[in-house]
Parts: C-alpha cells; sequence; structure tokens
C-alpha cells in the first residue's frame, strides 16, 4: 500500500524518514490517538511535534514521493471500511484524494511518477489490477479478470456496513446480511448467526474484498439464503478504529470484546426480530476463542456455537502475543485466567462443535485436547470435536473446508431451528 517507486521509501508501521531540509523528519503517530502524519523539527531547542494530517480516522501506509516534496498515502478518511490514496504537501495543507469508486484501493505509483497501478476490490469482487494517469479522476482501465464468468454472474448479496452502539456508549461497525438481500424469505423462527473474526487486531466490517475471509462471507452469504440473519461485528481491538479502541481489550481479552458481541445479539433481537433463544455464533482463531467465552460465560445468549481452531488458554499461546496485551503469566495471572476459556468450561449449557487442525502450528492441538479433558472432567455433554490430521491453522484442503462448513451449518440447523 501507498506509493512506490524513488523517494525516502514507506515509513509507516514506525518507520521516519527525514524531509529535504534535514532538520524535520516525518512518521506516522497515534498521537491525538488515531494513526496520523507527523513531522518533527529535531534542531529546534524544544522540539514540538507538528500534525499534518487529523481526524477520527487512519493512515495505514505513506511514503514520501521522488522529490520528497509530497507524500503519498491511504487512508480510512472518507469511511473506517474504505481505503483511498491521498497525496499531501510535506509542509502540511490540505491533501488531495486520487481515488473515488467505493471499496479497496491499495495503490502504487509508477518510478516516473504518471502513472497508477491500483490493486482494487469491493465486497464482492476480488483485487483486480486498474492502470491510470497520476491525477484525481482519472479514468481507470482494468487488466485482469481473475473470478469465473459463473462467479461474476451470480448475483452475491451485498452485505450492509452499519453501526450499533454498544453498553459504554461505543459505537460498533459490524456487515449485516439478511435474507432479503438475496431475494429469500426469512426462517419462521427468525433464527441468527453472528460471526467473529480472527486475529483480535484485524477489521471485517468493511466495503472491499474480504481477503482470507471469503469462506466466511460465500458462508454467510449462504445463511442469509436459508433464512439466518448474520452479523459480523468489527468487535473491540478491530483494526482501522483508533488507539482507544485498539487498547481496549488490554489485561481482559473476552472483556469489552465479548461485551460487543453480546451487545450485537441484542440488537438483531431489538431491530431485526430475531428471536434471543435461537442465536448462534462461530469463528476461528480469536473468533474460535471469542466463540468459547461466549458459549462459556453468557450460555443465555448464545443457543450453539462453533469453535474452530480456538485458543483456549492464553497462557500456552506465543508470548509474542499475548505479553503487550496480557503481560507475563508468571507476573500476570489474573490477567490470563479471566481471559482464559478453560476456566470458565463449567458455563457451557449449550451446544458446542470444536474443528481443529491436528498440525496446528498457530494455536496448537493440544489446546483443544486439554478443553476436552477439562469437559470431559466436569462431566459436560453438549460438545463434539472434529479433528482434521492433516490440517495447519488455516486449512488447505478443499475436503476439509468443506467438511467444516458442512458440520457448521448442520449445528446451525440442528439447534437453530429446531
Amino acid at each position: 500500500m501507498g506509493g512506490g517507486g524513488g523517494g525516502g521509501g514507506p515509513f509507516g508501521g514506525g518507520g521516519i524518514t527525514w524531509l529535504p531540509d534535514n532538520k524535520r523528519v516525518i512518521y506516522l503517530a497515534e498521537r491525538d490517538g488515531w494513526m496520523h502524519l507527523w513531522t518533527l523539527d529535531v534542531t529546534s531547542d524544544k522540539p514540538a511535534p507538528r500534525a499534518l494530517t487529523s481526524g477520527k480516522w487512519e493512515i495505514s501506509a505513506a511514503r514520501l514521493s521522488n522529490d520528497r516534496t509530497k507524500v503519498y498515502f491511504t487512508a480510512s478518511e472518507v469511511h473506517p471500511g474504505e481505503h483511498h490514496f491521498y497525496t499531501i504537501p510535506v509542509d502540511g495543507g490540505a491533501f488531495t484524494r486520487i481515488t473515488t469508486t467505493t471499496g479497496g484501493h491499495e495503490v502504487t505509483v509508477s518510478p516516473d511518477e504518471k502513472s497508477l497501478v491500483d490493486l482494487y476490490s469491493t465486497i464482492n469482487r476480488p483485487p483486480e489490477i486498474f492502470v491510470t494517469a497520476f491525477a484525481a479522476g482519472s479514468k481507470a482501465t482494468q487488466v485482469t479478470t481473475t473470478p469465473t464468468p459463473e462467479f461474476l454472474a451470480f448475483k452475491w448479496i451485498e452485505p450492509k456496513v452499519i453501526t450499533y452502539k454498544a453498553r459504554d456508549g461505543q459505537m460498533v461497525y459490524a456487515r449485516l446480511y439478511t435474507p432479503e438481500m438475496v431475494g429469500a424469505r426469512r426462517d419462521p423462527r427468525h433464527p441468527a448467526v453472528l460471526f467473529i473474526h480472527g486475529a483480535g487486531y484485524l477489521q471485517y466490517a468493511h466495503k472491499y474484498w474480504a481477503g482470507s475471509y471469503y469462506r466466511e462471507h460465500m458462508f454467510n452469504h449462504l445463511l442469509a439464503a436459508r433464512g439466518y440473519v448474520v452479523l459480523a461485528p468489527d468487535y473491540r481491538a478491530s483494526s482501522g478504529y483508533g488507539r482507544d479502541w485498539r487498547t481496549g481489550i488490554y489485561e481482559h481479552m473476552g472483556g469489552k470484546d465479548l461485551d460487543d458481541v453480546v451487545d450485537g445479539a441484542k440488537f438483531l433481537v431489538a431491530t431485526e426480530g430475531v428471536d434471543a433463544k435461537r442465536i448462534g455464533i462461530y469463528g476461528g482463531s480469536y473468533g474460535g476463542f471469542m466463540t468459547l467465552m461466549a458459549l462459556f460465560t453468557t450460555p443465555d445468549v448464545f443457543a450453539a456455537g462453533a469453535a474452530l481452531r480456538p485458543v483456549t488458554d492464553w497462557a500456552h499461546y506465543n508470548q509474542s502475543y499475548t505479553a503487550p496485551i496480557l503481560g507475563l503469566p508468571q507476573t500476570d495471572l489474573e490477567a490470563y485466567k479471566r481471559s482464559s476459556p478453560i476456566y470458565f468450561a463449567e458455563g457451557l449449557k449449550n451446544q458446542l462443535l470444536i474443528c481443529h487442525g491436528m498440525v496446528d502450528t498457530n494455536v496448537f492441538y493440544q489446546d483443544t485436547v486439554r478443553l476436552m479433558q477439562r469437559l470431559i472432567e466436569i462431566r459436560k455433554e453438549s460438545w463434539s470435536v472434529a479433528p482434521y490430521p492433516v490440517e495447519d491453522h488455516s486449512f488447505t484442503e478443499e475436503t476439509s473446508w468443506a467438511d467444516e462448513y458442512k458440520r457448521i451449518f448442520r449445528l446451525f440447523e440442528g439447534y437453530l431451528k429446531k
């Protein structure tokens, strides 16, 4: 993302670079709570950072132009669920938006800075390469077409990107799929499903292609076509919503983030008329962890859930991920206990399906094995496990993906429509 070709190179992600006067540096920082461009005169006796951009939106990548007089950057200035390409003088002032079409734009500037290559996608169209002149409003020429004619001819749902209010007053962005969007009728039993994205710090409620979540996007489409209402929230700590949102889970994963999910379920009852006793939940990795926490700690909210490759005990996960959020198990044991599903397994009342690859090198299969033993010890019976002998964290075999989603679908059909 951002521009290519010469200049000072990219300086996002904690990087920093010099401006032409050799007195000032430019960098990205969250000083005002959102990721923006800042400059600093390092020759001053009292250096004071100066903001070049501001507002409740974020810059995801930036770099200098060849002559080092402008900055090219990608940002969510239009909407948290859109990425557009901009330019701004290094001395500040008005910025110019170059891309205009709704969706996600990942732009590379040609070496002579006269043309742009735009990797552009929408909710229902995967990324394609477009070429255009480097000027606002220029007509772009599409040079790739990757989907099959059958894919392009299919009438995919375009989910709405909506907001709802969480219990602490914060607004949560989410994708909403309804049967009407696909020309279907709602099931008379009014079931609903919440999809919980993985990684924790990731975004799904956006207006461009779902990337590695295209399968879930299509599965949500299938659920809607079968009469379900589906909500996919960007819960606390999801990316794209500023520093305070990102840090909302510190010292307690499964706290505010789970509140956001539960409040999403209540939102569907209040606004979409779903049956409060027929709500399911599913997700993988962090989404699998959240599914376990939902079924274990808020058992009256969700009638069934599918936890895919879930973390069950954060003390057994990668320290580089957990330590910045929870600290260390040796010194912050209570943070790990209140954040780990295995300590709340007694709360399971409704149906749980766990799916996990046995050669997972991210969340080890032993996480699921330890939880299985705990559920056996406390005499819980409303659970099942589907192991996948040849699969890592992200499945590679088409047969495994098909098996997993068939099992999730049967779970919801059996316990949300029963």
